[in-house]
């Protein structure tokens, strides 16, 4: 059940030992996944392509969600050519992956349960979301002080979109909105020129930040949550102004320790290149 980067770098994914088609949209910050790539691996079909147009009448008349979030883009077919073909987002072919009646997608449908179970589980012991996160990266190799940090910038994020729900903010659009002013104002760069600017896609970008850029973005939204709790905004414009004199507050520091040590603390860097398997250039 495993995909992985293709060594060739052209829009494919190893995924059990067979190719499978993707393409990133850049605007979205999305990937896709072409359906026919991923139902003739699962089902063994000799006409996979039959397959799925039969699976996907089915899904139509069911009046499935899913049927309507098909999107087509062109992708190179076997013979060299680029043709339209039906594609999912992640999201969503996971979810067509649970109407497929086969043994090879049985074990992603019990993945999926135990995910769910685990998500049902944090919503009855908040903790447990902490104990999780823990254990995801020490086994991803990063180093303990930096998973703490990390720990402790989940809960201000928290205490922040708490705050924005008081003022009547939605989730969503809005909370990316306010998310790029504070952003913007601390780093000089909104979330996606920061994400470019350290080669990541669809990555979290704190978890690819150093301890110092994982401190000023904490600075920056916690300041923008106790602003937002003394001023208490009303109007969307309102809050977007809280959160950009948050996030200058963390900038004028980020300037300040720059002027002292004469380095820039954005760094170009992901976890990657910071640490390599261990993390430990994220200290």
């Amino acid at each position: 059940m495993t995909i992985s980067s293709s060594p060739t770098g052209k829009g494919i994914v190893l995924f059990q030992e067979k190719y499978v088609r993707r393409h990133w949209d850049d605007e979205r910050e999305l990937w896709y996944f072409s359906i026919i790539d991923i139902v003739e691996i699962l089902t063994d079909s000799t006409n996979p392509r039959r397959y799925w147009s039969d699976l996907k009448m089915k899904l139509s008349k069911e009046g499935s969600e899913v049927y309507e979030k098909i999107v087509q883009l062109k992708m190179t077919a076997p013979d060299g050519k680029e043709r339209v073909t039906d594609c999912f987002s992640t999201e969503d072919l996971l979810r067509v992956i649970q109407s497929i009646p086969s043994p090879k997608a049985e074990p992603f449908k019990i993945w999926l349960a135990k995910v769910g179970y685990e998500r049902m589980e944090e919503m009855e012991d908040p903790e447990l979301t902490f104990e999780r996160a823990m254990r995801t990266y020490l086994q991803k190799g990063y180093s303990k002080e930096w998973i703490n940090q990390r720990l402790k910038s989940i809960e201000i994020r928290k205490e922040l979109t708490d705050e924005w729900r008081e003022r009547g903010v939605e989730e969503g659009r809005e909370f990316a909105i306010l998310t790029d002013e504070i952003t913007r104002a601390w780093s000089g760069k909104n979330v996606r020129e920061y994400k470019q600017f350290k080669g990541l896609k669809k990555e979290g970008l704190r978890d690819h930040m150093t301890n110092l850029e994982l401190v000023l973005n904490m600075l920056a939204e916690a300041t923008t949550t106790e602003i937002s709790k003394e001023k208490k905004p009303v109007t969307f414009d309102q809050n977007k102004k809280v959160a950009k004199r948050g996030g200058q507050i963390a900038g004028n520091a980020r300037k300040e320790i720059e002027a002292e040590t004469g380095e820039k603390i954005v760094s170009p860097k992901n976890a990657k290149e910071l640490g390599g398997g261990d993390r430990k250039g994220l200290r």
